[in-house]
């Protein structure tokens, strides 16, 4: 065999030390297929080789791979014999080349995580980043095709496959101008005792592939993952998969009722690398091998190489290993529901994966090599410049605005804190009738699922200006929002989920914001018991002015004892009180309008760091609000975040057409009359009650925790004073008026 240009191994993503490693590990210089699997199996879309030294700080990550290594979804026991698998993926890159079929097939990819292991999926979320939509420069343009084709595509997929969308969120910034972040979460609910694995076990068990037949799309996507796009990104295209909805359904059914059978030893959706990745990572898990026959795999195009079938992303296919003698039995169900069902190989106990194609040995292969061996980088970080500024950054500097409640309608036309009925409006969310509390509702949504009087909250959440102003207690509040989020709705905070988006690891600085934000969403998650069970990371994400704000998104699960007792975010009517449940801050720097909402919407200023939250006590604070709206004293709950204390009051009462006459309170002296409004400070709810309740909050409140009454919800007027005096007034109808139209009028320029 002629020697391997490096040309060749370098297009496919692989360094001169890492082929070199290769050829360590196997004697010999491997084939074009072979180096083709190697690249894909550690690319760090796969083989996390910048992430993983900083995942350990997760206890559910390290005890897995010290152990028997990551499924493909984390599952959390609720209760009644049920479990609820759970996972965020990204599918940036493909996204910002072809934003329809790129958000499109990361739903569709998702789906398959949770239903692979044996998890029926019962909601999707989507975590959504986009460049401003205002203007009419080229820039502008872009991101208005990017943010239509990105909500289409979810909508397309996602309403066909039968699988509601209950969530999300969408902001706007100008990092993300030709670079979207698509991160798409989903949950399935499954008996414990029925849990898949994709742990390949018994030599001479049928190897099965199960789906649709396989083309030239997605060759090397998950390379293509691991690399910076740039100006050729339509020369990417062929790079990413295109989704069949309709496919997918028919695989769901078909896999989970073959499941039931007992006939599946083991199962793994081909995913990222496609065949390489579930024959690899199979046979690794198992601590098997695996022999392949490529002449039997369903093909869309009769000519394909070993290189291009073993490295294919076409979607909706699966692999599995049915017990000896019961292949048949898998074969029939799939056959019913007209899904492709061929046996291509068996299990061997080499531990290789030996892969022909036309009789010929393409690839033959170490599988732990390849699963387990990925070379890991670990980078010097440096704290970035404006990090050390932002600490420093002088609040007393910034006016204060004539006519705060002028300021408050401007805040509610700001694309990223107006109406968003635009993309959720595009979904089905009530598909399988379970959804309880639906979009724009409430905090979090809520599901209702058959099989448990139980309920689900689910919520993802993040905000990537905290986290670059302040990686560490960037990552913790976006935990606690998350958590307070599904408290708000009343679910107990029970475990999370990440998606982690940055720019390049390479980066002294973007590695150092990656360690630390990701050590903060670690602590905050082990303060408020909730483990990350799953997630994925995502890196070189850069658009057209450099990397995009680092941005964690964390999917939140919580458990309601009973779905029937759920909260909204919109008040009733008149006749309320509005209170402030909150705890106490040790610090409240920059008075709490530092990296705020407020500074960048009216201010045009991003400066500043967060107040930094205190997880024990939003642990406290998230217990206590869940138990009273399961007792049914809190007729309605909205967490303090963008926006300050003001936008949170406008949104529970003038949406829905009501007013309140609200006296702010100023625990921590502020001197600034727009900090009172706009601060953000965590760990503030505002809840909405009976006058006649107030009495037995008080008395049943934690130590920890402070309840002040902020004032009677009215009709029509919202009042804010300070000592009596007004500082802020505006019209409910006003402020709902700007709040629904804003990103109607942007998308349809």
């Amino acid at each position: 065999m002629a020697a391997m240009a490096p040309d060749v191994y370098r297009s496919m993503g692989l360094r001169d030390s890492e082929f070199e490693r290769i050829v360590g590990l196997m004697g010999r210089e491997p084939s074009l297929t072979e180096t083709g699997m190697f690249a894909v199996m550690w690319s760090e879309h796969c083989g996390y080789k910048y992430s993983r030294p900083i995942l350990r700080y997760f206890a559910e990550y390290k005890k897995a791979m010290d152990g028997a290594g990551l499924e493909n979804a984390g599952i959390v026991e609720i209760g009644d014999g049920l479990g609820i698998a759970m996972k965020v993926e990204s599918h940036n890159h493909p996204s910002a080349v072809e934003p329809y079929q790129g958000a499109a097939t990361g739903v569709g990819g998702i789906i398959r995580d949770i239903f692979t292991m044996g998890a029926r999926p019962i909601a999707c979320l989507n975590s959504l980043r986009f460049g401003p939509l205002e203007g009419d420069g080229e820039a502008a343009k872009r991101n208005r095709y990017l943010f239509d084709g990105v909500v289409r595509g979810i909508a397309g997929y996602g309403n066909c496959v039968g699988v509601p969308t209950v969530g999300g969120e969408v902001s706007f910034h100008p990092r993300f101008n030709g670079r979207p972040l698509v991160n798409a979460m989903c949950i399935g609910i499954v008996e414990c005792d029925k849990v898949a694995t994709a742990g390949a076990e018994g030599v001479g068990n049928p190897v099965i592939y199960l789906g649709s037949a396989t083309g030239k799309d997605g060759i090397h996507g998950a390379t293509f993952a691991s690399e910076e796009l740039g100006e050729d990104n339509h020369a990417k295209r062929p790079n990413v998969q295109i989704g069949d909805p309709f496919a997918e359904k028919q695989l769901i059914e078909a896999t989970l009722e073959a499941l039931q059978t007992g006939a599946v030893q083991s199962i793994q959706d081909m995913g990222a690398a496609g065949l390489t990745c579930s024959t690899i990572e199979m046979s690794a898990k198992g601590g098997v091998g695996m022999e392949i026959d490529l002449d039997l795999v369903p093909m869309r195009e009769s000519d394909m190489s070993g290189y291009e079938l073993m490295l294919s992303e076409s979607q909706e296919r699966m692999l599995a290993v049915a017990h000896h003698g019961r292949e048949q039995e898998v074969i029939r169900v799939f056959e019913k529901w007209g899904v492709h069902a061929r046996v291509i190989g068996h299990v061997t106990g080499t531990g290789r994966v030996v892969v022909r194609r036309h009789g010929e040995i393409v690839a033959d292969v170490e599988a732990v090599h390849l699963a387990d061996m990925c070379p890991t980088y670990t980078i010097e970080g440096i704290e970035p410049d404006h990090c050390r500024t932002a600490k420093a950054f002088d609040i007393s500097q910034i006016p204060i605005p004539g006519d705060l409640g002028a300021t408050l309608v401007e805040l509610a036309g700001w694309p990223d804190l107006a109406d968003k009925s635009w993309v959720f409006g595009q979904y089905d969310f009530q598909v399988q009738t379970q959804t309880a509390l639906c979009p724009g509702d409430g905090d979090a949504a809520v599901l209702a699922p058959r099989g448990t009087a139980k309920g689900l909250a689910v919520k993802i959440d993040g905000n990537g200006h905290w986290v670059r102003q302040s990686p560490y207690a960037g990552g913790q509040l976006a935990v606690c929002e998350a958590a307070r989020n599904v408290a708000c709705v009343g679910g107990v905070p029970a475990a999370a989920t990440d998606g982690l988006n940055y720019g390049s690891p390479e980066d002294p600085g973007i590695y150092w914001t990656f360690d630390q934000s990701v050590k903060g969403i670690a602590d905050a998650c082990e303060a408020l018991g909730t483990p990350v069970v799953s997630g994925n990371v995502s890196f070189y994400n850069h658009g057209d002015l450099g990397e995009v704000l680092p941005t964690p998104m964390i999917g939140m699960l919580g458990i309601l004892p009973d779905a029937s007792k759920r909260c909204g975010s919109k008040v009733h009517g008149p006749g309320g009180t509005l209170c402030l449940l909150s705890y106490t801050h040790p610090e409240v720097p920059q008075q709490g309008l530092g990296a705020s909402a407020y500074l960048r919407a009216v201010h045009g200023i991003e400066d500043g760091i967060p107040v930094p939250p205190v997880p024990a006590l939003e642990k406290v604070l998230c217990h206590t609000l869940a138990g009273w709206i399961n007792q049914g004293l809190v007729e309605a709950a909205h967490d303090v975040s963008e926006g300050g204390l003001g936008f949170c009051v406008a949104e529970m009462v003038a949406i829905p057409g009501f007013g309140a006459e609200i006296e702010l309170p100023n625990p921590y002296g502020f001197t600034r009359c727009d900090a009172l409004l706009y601060a953000e400070l965590p760990g503030f709810v505002v809840i909405a009650v009976k006058p006649e309740n107030i009495g037995h909050l008080r008395a049943a409140l934690p130590s920890d925790l402070n309840l002040a009454e902020l004032g009677p919800i009215t009709d029509g007027v919202l009042r804010f004073r300070y000592n009596g005096d007004v500082v802020a007034e505006t019209g409910a109808k006003q402020f709902a008026i700007r709040h629904a139209s804003c990103l109607d009028g942007l998308v349809q320029r």
